[in-house]
């Protein structure tokens, strides 16, 4: 077998994976990025969270009023023992009905939440639709590359640059894949939680871990309107130019789109789903 041979099988592999990837797994990208309250629309999914104050985490939640009210009694009792500064017990009464309230309708906001975050990353891609006559959505996305990067299962050339570049966008993407199902779950998990994080507003001593619930909700959320913005900045390039500097403009773009969350972070904190970082910092740890 000589060089020849031993290119074509390299070129025939990569090119049967770049095919396999293209129609199994992108097509899944826009369903799993650009999301709204439909995802709460699993009987499941609400039965866990619970459809009344009586069932799911909510049922839970209620139940840990009286812990909190309990809590303020043994701190009240003790605080006129030691004789420290005394509780107030109007202000204490007044987020306990307001929280308590706002924490059973948690469903309802986080469902708003989403909806709202949709609505704004829905028109921004609608600008984009508008003006370049196209959806703007991955899968467009991928079948604009394909068309002048990666023609054929013959055309591809892995040892070329056009080969290099095709491989590079698919492991991106590959990695966005997996980055954004990440996304996904985190985002069904914090609403789960969504009534722990409000109860936590009775008591001063509690409000930090609603901080950090409502940062890490808002910098998930986040990425979806960003991620709209640089598709919107990506169909803006000459995608079916031949010059390597769009080429290399497409990259930067793919790539900005795997960091989205790491710009996110940057800006207003909140938690990774980028899956590259987190299984770096693991093999780190160990």
């Amino acid at each position: 077998m000589d060089v020849q041979d031993i290119s074509n099988t390299i070129n025939s592999i990569f090119s049967s994976l770049f095919s396999s990837i293209d129609n199994n797994l992108y097509f899944i990208l826009d369903d799993i990025t650009f999301i709204s309250s439909n995802i709460l629309n699993d009987e499941y999914f609400l039965k866990i969270l619970g459809t009344d104050t009586s069932t799911g985490i909510l049922l839970i939640c209620n139940s840990l009023v009286i812990g909190f009210i309990l809590y303020h009694a043994i701190v009240s009792i003790f605080s006129n023992i030691t004789l420290n500064q005394p509780i107030t017990h109007g202000k204490f009464l007044l987020r306990l009905t307001i929280f308590t309230i706002i924490m059973n309708f948690s469903p309802f906001l986080c469902s708003s939440a989403l909806d709202f975050v949709s609505m704004i990353s829905l028109a921004i891609r609608n600008i984009g639709e508008t003006i370049f006559n196209k959806n703007i959505c991955f899968t467009t996305l991928i079948q604009e590359i394909n068309s002048v990067i990666y023609i054929n299962s013959a055309s591809i050339n892995i040892f070329s640059l056009d080969g290099l570049i095709k491989s590079f966008i698919s492991v991106s993407l590959l990695n966005l894949v997996f980055s954004y199902s990440l996304r996904y779950i985190l985002i069904k998990l914090l609403i789960l939680l969504s009534p722990f994080a409000i109860l936590c507003l009775i008591s001063e001593k509690t409000t930090w871990f609603f901080s950090s619930w409502l940062r890490a909700l808002i910098s998930l959320l986040s990425i979806q309107i960003i991620v709209a913005l640089i598709l919107l900045l990506i169909f803006s390039l000459n995608l079916s130019s031949q010059d390597l500097f769009n080429k290399l403009l497409v990259l930067g773009s793919i790539y900005a789109l795997v960091r989205t969350n790491g710009f996110i972070r940057d800006l207003i904190g909140g938690i990774s789903s980028d899956v590259s970082i987190n299984i770096k910092n693991l093999l780190n740890n160990h």
